[in-house]
Parts: C-alpha cells; structure tokens; sequence
C-alpha cells in the first residue's frame, strides 16, 4: 500500500476552501476517505498531460467538484497530494487554458 503524504500547502488549501466556502465539519474525514483509495490504487486519477500541473494525477472528491491534484513517486511508492482545488474555478489545475 503507497504512502500518502498531504504537503502543508495542500492543507493550507483545503483549511481555506472549508472556510470560503461553508464546507460542513465532516469535511476532513470525507477527504481522508477519499485519499484512502489513492494508497490501494496510486494511479487511480487521471494524467494531467499538459499545463502547469503536467505530469500530475487527479481525483474527484468528496464531492464533485473538489479536485484533488496528486503525484506518484513508484520508486518510493509514495501519493503526494499537491493541491485541493475547486473545479468550478478557471484557476483550477484541471481548467482548460
């Protein structure tokens, strides 16, 4: 099973979004349970193949629209979740350019 690893950045970014937008206080445990299945299936999410997060993988979760941008290290097998971001948002990893 791959270690996951949130970096500080990431959870800046999640605290931010449960507080801007009104996110209810099961949020960490509905993000936990999410990020679960990233350690039994590591290349679970789709490539992002172009733009600033080239390279990365994502996830959809809890909810629809929170996209969770991650990489996979195999030689450590390790998940590193980048970002959480909300897919509605043009600024999102995900947004077409």
């Amino acid at each position: 099973m791959a270690r996951v690893v949130v970096a500080p950045s990431a959870l800046d970014g999640l605290e931010r979004l449960i507080k801007t937008h009104s996110l209810p206080p099961s949020t960490k445990p509905r993000v936990k349970r999410s990020l679960t299945r990233l350690g039994r299936f590591p290349l679970l999410g789709r490539a992002i193949e172009e733009g600033r997060w080239s390279g990365y993988r994502f996830i959809l979760g809890p909810w629809r629209w929170l996209v969770i941008l991650y990489g996979y290290d195999e030689t450590t097998d390790s998940v590193m979740i980048a970002s959480f971001e909300d897919g509605r948002s043009s600024a999102a990893g995900t947004a077409a350019r």
